[in-house]
């Protein structure tokens, strides 16, 4: 019986930020800025660089005006300079690398690749922090950034999930190139993997496939989601999304997988966002992957709720939008 156990791959330090594309730009900036009350830290461009309160980098949220709504790309941070070399060399490897591009506003350089699927994503070490001016200064020294007291109050960009025409493909890639762990995941009755969700850091995911994409195409986002402090918290965002006109689309509930405190809603591009609370910690390093079948993942989610059809079939960009639609 062969014994060996692969070392872990430690070379990803957590989910850097997201680009999201939306075809509606100063309702977008005004849906993160006002409502959910991000700060607006840079503008280059067609794109504006958002930040929550919380995040320790200069922004985690890069807002690309586009002709369509969806993902402009993911970036990740690696621990170390010798780690950001290991992973592009592994990328390089895998035939799914597209080099190295001069680092964006607020980091240094970075290796750019593509998931299976054909999500757009980098890697880079050097980062830039944040640095509040007066009037955003904090009282505690240990955060980042005052509380904005404006809108939903937003603390920190916690995952990003995704849809996939492979799921097995993608969630191994990700596992054997960049070193994601498999936390949770569903099994369908035909054997294929139907949803996956992965870390690199204790919180118990950092990235999701949340579903197959029946639509047959690839690199569509599912939502971004950002991390309040309570399920008060998660409560009160509902209402100021009721009070603003913010479609709600599902929530707020209690996921069954990951045990997470949900609100979903669409901001006005088009993009689904999240709203997150609870989120579970995983200080176990030979942690377990928990397995759901396909008959206990229909049963909805932790208090049976059953979320809308359309919790399963959009994701941006809409089909008739896509690249090769």
């Amino acid at each position: 019986m062969d014994r060996r156990v692969r070392e872990p791959i430690y070379d990803i330090a957590h989910l850097g930020h997201v680009e999201l594309l939306t075809p509606a730009f100063d309702e977008s900036l005004w849906f993160f800025t006002e409502v959910l009350g991000m700060e607006e830290v840079a503008r280059r461009g067609g794109s504006a660089y958002l930040r929550a309160f919380g995040d320790y980098a200069l922004y985690t949220l890069k807002l690309t005006a586009a002709d369509r709504a969806g993902l402009g790309h993911i970036a990740w941070r690696a621990t170390s300079p010798a780690a950001l070399e290991r992973r592009a060399a592994s990328l390089e490897e895998s035939g799914l690398g597209e080099g190295w591009v001069e680092g964006d506003l607020g980091h240094g350089p970075a290796y750019r690749f593509a998931d299976p699927d054909g999500h757009r994503m980098e890697i880079y070490y050097k980062t830039e922090k944040y640095r509040p001016p007066e009037d955003l200064r904090p009282a505690l020294k240990n955060q980042p950034q005052k509380f904005p007291a404006r809108g939903v109050g937003v603390r920190r960009l916690d995952h990003v999930n995704l849809k996939a025409l492979d799921i097995d493909a993608n969630s191994g890639f990700l596992r054997d190139r960049l070193g994601f762990r498999l936390t949770e995941e569903v099994r369908l009755d035909d054997g294929r993997q139907g949803a996956a969700w992965m870390n690199v850091t204790q919180k118990s995911y950092d990235i999701a496939y949340g579903g197959i994409d029946a639509a047959g195409i690839g690199g569509r986002l599912h939502h971004v989601a950002y991390a309040l402090d309570s399920r008060e918290y998660v409560l009160r965002a509902a209402d100021i999304f009721l009070e603003e006109g913010i479609f709600i689309e599902a929530g707020p509930a209690k996921h069954a997988v990951q045990q997470t405190f949900f609100l979903y809603v669409y901001e006005p591009g088009g993009n689904r966002v999240e709203m997150i609370s609870d989120i579970k910690l995983l200080l176990d390093p030979d942690h377990e992957t928990v397995t759901w079948t396909q008959a206990e993942r229909e049963k909805g989610q932790a208090w049976r709720t059953i979320m809308p059809e359309s919790f399963f079939t959009y994701a941006t960009p809409l089909p008739e939008e896509a690249p090769d639609g």
